[in-house]
């Protein structure tokens, strides 16, 4: 994709970096119906003495619930990085609605997001080299293998918010200095 967004002169996203963004959109999406089983009461892979462990009983299971929007709510702004509404934030946005981001300050928090969910999920690709004594041999398994995909978050956004600096530096919008 060569065309630009209309009236922007800011290049569209190429074809990769949508699908890079659609992808990270999903990434979270098996971790948080994980949890959300967690916070419906099912162990989910825990033992019983784990999932008490765990704190998910009670204020436990707000938590879980809380963590799973939060988390897919911070994938899907990476749509914002290849969509016309991370170009001008929609209206409802509040205090900011309507407005063009600077795009030096979106690509250097979402360069910092990218570092620092590579830093927090890389460790999960040694899942099964730790010992799970407070799940079941399968929940440890599924619970692995739920938790593989976000491994990738970090980098596919990396690759992403590059992309997304990439067009604004062509188009002449580096915007204010951060």
């Amino acid at each position: 994709m060569t065309s630009s967004h209309p009236g922007r002169g800011v290049p569209a996203a190429p074809r990769w970096a949508v699908r890079a963004a659609r992808a990270t959109a999903l990434l979270t999406l098996p971790t948080g119906i994980w949890r959300l089983f967690l916070a419906a009461g099912f162990l989910a892979g825990y033992t019983e003495a784990g999932y008490a462990a765990a704190g998910i009983p009670g204020w436990g299971r707000v938590y879980v619930v809380l963590l799973s929007a939060a988390s897919e709510l911070l994938a899907l702004l990476t749509l914002g990085l290849v969509r016309p509404w991370g170009e001008v934030l929609p209206r409802w946005v509040p205090l900011a609605g309507g407005r063009r981001p600077a795009p030096r300050r979106v690509a250097a928090a979402a360069g910092v997001g990218a570092a620092a969910l590579t830093l927090l999920w890389t460790p999960f690709c040694l899942w099964w080299l730790l010992p799970h004594e407070d799940m079941t041999a399968r929940g440890a398994l599924l619970v692995g293998f739920l938790y593989l995909p976000l491994a990738a978050w970090g980098p596919l956004l990396g690759a992403v918010t590059l992309s997304y600096r990439r067009r604004h530096r062509a188009a002449g919008q580096a915007g204010p200095p951060v």
